[in-house]
């Protein structure tokens, strides 16, 4: 890519030029007199001169430039350069000195990028000492001890001249027992932006500020009303608390004039904090969250500090857009998910921050794209892609307005890639972060500084910034705010800017795409298990009486599962993904079949029940429950192989349905019982068991009847004969009567007064007794028919289960 900037400007007048020359022989002539006068080096002498030179050239004395201000001055300011130097060497550092020295302006965007590389290089150019009394001393550096500088110089001393970016390089210069002599032993450069008049024509400047955060929320919900939701980790309240992560971009972004790009899962997460929440520790337990306070002034903050300014919302979760491109779109209804991931993210934004969010961008990671990844990215419905330049890089010798057209009614954004990337990195030194502050106000100037024309640049920094990170983009930000050759401009306008027509429009081929950022990707495994996700989310949904209790958490983790804040993060994604869907798998059981040991069958019809189970807190409709019998010859269910019922069941609650069933033969008959959906979908395992019928045949029916007619017909027979023996043995006892009598009247009433009182029976009598007690009580009485079924007691008792009849 062609260097944007590189072309020529006036240097300083021939004055100045002349004036500086004659200072330098001046300075230089009584030194090249004295070495005129010093003998010749030894080769020896020379190698150790050049060894030394090496080591000096390594930079035995650490420069820290810490602080830089104004970090762009103007006419009458005065700048103040403080930080520290430390002796890395063996040997003391004595008549040791701190110079400010300030270099010709960088003439290109490049040089910048340049001089930042090898900003402690001794061997660089370092530009002129300011000199005087611009200069801190020191006797004596020890090894090991940093030592703390300050260096304020008024403006006008620094001899700048005319608009643009200037090296200004801070040195330490000294000498060691090993180096007898004044020389450079550290260095550092960085840069001063110069512009102390206002602009002629201002760069128009979209500065993204991102509230991005990753996955802090599963599907999981508590069993009450209010559905208290479950978090996976605390994290997210050590982020949004005082000095956190996320409580830093909001306070730092108050009063910053930037584009909010926010995530509507982040925002629906800390609303969900407000009120009563869960957090699940490491052994699986939950303990009540304590963070409710910190959530809501966190959100307080927040729709204080986005008043006035534009809020862009990402589809909802982040979702990876180069990772569905590349790996998801052949994977049934990933697509949809990132339909719904944008439909859901306007109402989110406007519920909870009060404001009416731009839904039309979106941003790739790094702003990276191919045309697969435009494709995707605006079949949600957005028309808007925010890439970056080196991505969508151009041919030019300048950079061009961020907006252009890339066909199909979609329109690039592109972010200027030396800006965003401008505070990347540890910035946890003050070093680091001050030379980034100023490498970025650096670029800003010089890009404002090509043409004569006003362009509108577009800075997308990275997505989750550090604190370190956001506060170096605050402080940066701030300065241009309040310098004079950059104005705000929100996103929405720059995506509306006039395009350059010399810039360029065609989206980078897919195998140009960077293989850091491929390997990162999620794979298409991970589409595959979300979409069978979904397929059993949709299955289950059906039979539920409250459907949104369960599909909008699944469906917002769903969109989680897709975030771009799963790159490089393989082994937590996997983990994420495998947690919804085992949670998933609980719920659905939790509607099931009981499950049935052997039941015994001891009619030809009896009905038997099966339970279905319903352990959910909410009731479940729309199911049918059908019966088979293996063997139909043997068993019928409702008349034939099987018979299906509808079945309601009540949270918490068994219903069990009862089938009607019929035997034709006896023995052993496998029964299956399956729950089904209405359209026909198998619903949870299906439960198994064997029924045994021992039903009575129509052949021994016949038998027993025929018994039953003997046993009757015997009786009968034992009846009359007992009936003849009782009349003849009374007809014996009548006669022997009328005897008695006859004795009586010829014997008198002595014979009467010796017979006994109670005389035993006679024989015959005695016999008949004894007949009828050991015959007629033992003997089959007639009884009413026998019944189709056995007595249940008739059965043995056994491990089956038993049937109502």
């Amino acid at each position: 890519m062609a260097e944007a900037a590189d072309f020529q400007r006036t240097s300083a007048s021939p004055a100045r030029r002349w004036l500086r020359r004659t200072g330098a022989l001046l300075t230089g002539a009584p030194l090249l007199a004295g070495l005129l006068q010093l003998p010749a080096a030894t080769p020896a002498d020379a190698a150790g001169q050049e060894s030394l030179q090496a080591a000096a050239g390594a930079g035995s004395v650490s420069v820290a430039v810490d602080s830089l201000t104004p970090s762009a001055p103007s006419e009458g300011d005065t700048v103040t350069v403080s930080g520290t130097v430390t002796n890395n060497g063996k040997q003391t550092v004595t008549g040791a000195h701190v110079d400010l020295q300030v270099g010709p302006p960088l003439e290109t965007r490049s040089s910048i990028d340049t001089l930042a590389k090898k900003s402690d290089d001794l061997q660089g150019p370092s530009g002129e000492k300011v000199g005087g009394k611009y200069t801190e001393k020191y006797s004596a550096l020890t090894p090991g001890v940093a030592e703390p500088f300050s260096i304020s110089v008024p403006a006008d001393k620094l001899d700048l001249g005319r608009d643009g970016v200037y090296q200004l390089a801070v040195s330490l210069s000294g000498e060691t027992s090993a180096q007898p002599w004044d020389q450079v032993l550290g260095v550092q450069r960085t840069f001063l932006p110069w512009q102390p008049e206002e602009a002629g024509t201002k760069t128009k400047t979209t500065f993204l500020w991102p509230l991005v955060s990753s996955a802090h929320m599963a599907a999981e919900t508590g069993s009450n009303e209010q559905q208290t939701p479950v978090f996976r980790d605390d994290e997210l309240a050590e982020e949004i608390s005082p000095g956190g992560r996320l409580d830093q971009m909001v306070s730092l972004g108050k009063g910053l004039d930037v584009t909010w790009v926010v995530d509507p899962d982040l925002l629906a997460s800390v609303d969900a904090m407000t009120r009563s929440y869960q957090v699940r520790a490491a052994d699986g337990s939950t303990t009540p969250g304590k963070n409710q306070e910190v959530a809501k002034h966190w959100l307080a903050e927040l729709q204080q500090a986005v008043t006035g300014n534009e809020v862009a919302a990402l589809p909802f979760g982040d979702p990876d857009l180069a990772s569905l491109a590349h790996n998801g779109t052949n994977v049934t209804g990933s697509l949809g998910h990132l339909k719904e991931a944008t439909d859901v993210a306007d109402k989110t934004v406007d519920t909870i921050l009060h404001v009416k969010p731009s839904t039309d961008f979106v941003w790739p990671v790094d702003g990276a794209v191919d045309p697969s990844i435009v494709k995707v990215a605006t079949s949600a419905g957005a028309d808007k892609v925010i890439t970056r330049s080196d991505s969508l890089q151009d041919n030019l010798s300048y950079t061009p307005s961020a907006a252009r057209p890339i066909g199909g009614g979609t329109t690039a954004v592109v972010a200027d890639s030396r800006m965003s990337t401008a505070f990347q990195g540890d910035l946890t030194r003050a070093s680091a972060s001050t030379l980034a502050v100023q490498r970025f106000l650096a670029q800003s100037l010089t890009l404002g500084l090509q043409t004569g024309k006003q362009r509108s640049v577009v800075v997308a920094p990275q997505r989750m910034p550090s604190v370190s990170q956001a506060q170096a983009m605050a402080e940066a930000l701030g300065t241009l705010q309040d310098g004079n050759w950059s104005e705000s401009q929100d996103l929405t306008a720059a995506a509306k800017a006039k395009p350059d027509p010399a810039a360029n429009t065609k989206v980078p081929s897919a195998s140009a795409y960077p293989s850091s950022l491929r390997k990162q990707e999620l794979p298409r495994a991970a589409f595959e298990q979300i979409a069978r996700t979904q397929g059993k989310l949709d299955k289950f949904k059906v039979i539920l009486t409250r459907q949104s209790r369960v599909v909008t958490p699944f469906g917002r983790a769903m969109n989680r599962e897709m975030s771009t804040s799963w790159r490089g993060r393989g082994i937590a994604a996997v983990g994420y993904r495998d947690g919804i869907e085992s949670y998933l798998n609980g719920l659905i059981d939790g509607v099931k079949l009981i499950q049935k040991s052997e039941t015994k069958l001891s009619g030809r019809s009896a009905t038997i029940p099966v339970t279905v189970q319903n352990n959910l807190v909410q009731g479940v409709e729309h199911l049918e429950l059908r019966l088979t019998s293996k063997n139909p010859t043997r068993l019928k269910i409702g008349g034939d192989a099987y018979e299906e019922q509808p079945v309601t069941v009540n949270g918490g609650h068994a219903q069990s349905v009862k089938f009607t069933t019929s035997a034709n033969a006896n023995g052993r008959a496998e029964v299956v019982a399956q729950l089904y959906t209405e359209d026909g979908q198998k619903y949870g395992a299906p439960v198994t068991f064997d029924v045994k019928v021992t039903e009575v045949t129509p052949t021994v029916m016949l038998v027993i009847g025929g018994g039953v007619l003997l046993l009757v017909l015997a009786g009968f027979r034992m009846y009359t004969h007992r009936k003849r023996a009782a009349a003849r043995e009374a007809a014996e006892d009548d006669t022997v009567e009328m005897d008695g009598e006859t004795d009586g009247e010829t014997d008198g009433p002595h014979d009467r007064e010796d017979a006994p009182q109670n005389p035993e029976p006679s024989g015959a009598r005695l016999k008949e007794e004894a007949g009828s007690g050991s015959g007629a009580d033992a003997s089959e009485q007639p009884s009413d028919p026998a019944p189709d079924t056995a007595a249940e007691s008739a059965d043995p008792s056994g491990t089956g289960e038993r049937v109502d009849r």
